[in-house]
């Protein structure tokens, strides 16, 4: 039995809207925070949530944008992510209000990993860059990884896992090479796995490259990548 309900936090005077999946039992959990992609807090999301409830984790899908905004077609939803994408410490603030959020709730145990997909694994790269210290690790899923806030030596705390589709035309090989080097000089304790054969939002369903070209489910590779963050949860971030 997983139990799903709205749960209200705030950044600042911003309300967000996140959606909270509690597994069954006496508690409390592991709490794991996952953040949606561009396209907001949807159903791409809100499955996962109740996904990590059914693996034993308490889960809140976090709303970056706020009110549960939902971006009424891709050029909006572009704007959006783009604002965000250029001001790195509001976004580590609007999800760190998250993890506080999950963090206070009776459910969690007080340790907290993050996952993120697409934008949101940009989202949960920069709480780690930024040293948030509620957070024990973080796994982006075809996120974008370069930043203008580089990580600093020695101020990452967070444990990385990092799921990227080496055919991913939005991430090119350079970016990944750049992303390598900053986890090198920061001393991070990072863990990248690129898949073969797979291209840009490979976890999700729906993307069939018919909105933007390279943007493609690969069954074989969600199921390999959501297996890599349950052994990386159970061997690295919560044993």
């Amino acid at each position: 039995m997983v139990t799903v309900t709205d749960l209200e936090y705030h950044d600042g005077e911003t309300r967000c809207l996140g959606v909270l999946a509690v597994p069954d039992g006496a508690g409390p959990f592991p709490g794991v925070v996952a953040v949606h992609e561009a396209w907001g807090l949807g159903q791409q999301v809100q499955r996962r949530v109740r996904m990590l409830a059914e693996l034993g984790y308490v889960a809140l899908a976090a709303d970056i944008f706020g009110e549960r905004h939902i971006p009424a077609a891709p050029p909006e939803a572009f704007e959006i992510i783009g604002k965000w994408l250029a001001d790195r410490a509001a976004l580590r603030a609007r999800a760190g209000a998250a993890v506080a959020a999950l963090k206070a709730h009776a459910a969690c145990d007080g340790r907290i990993a993050a996952i993120g997909y697409c934008f949101g694994g940009s989202t949960v790269l920069e709480l780690a860059r930024g040293g948030n210290p509620d957070v024990k690790g973080v796994v982006s899923f075809h996120g974008a990884l370069d930043t203008p806030m580089k990580a600093e030596a020695g101020k990452v705390t967070a444990k990385i896992l990092v799921c990227h589709g080496a055919e991913d035309p939005l991430v090119p090989h350079e970016q990944l090479n750049g992303f390598l080097a900053e986890m090198a000089a920061a001393g991070a304790d990072c863990q990248t796995i690129c898949y073969t054969g797979a291209m840009h939002s490979f976890t999700n369903p729906e993307a069939n490259g018919q909105l933007i070209p390279g943007v493609i489910y690969h069954e074989r590779t969600d199921r390999r990548s959501w297996q890599a963050m349950q052994d990386f949860f159970a061997r690295e971030v919560f044993a």
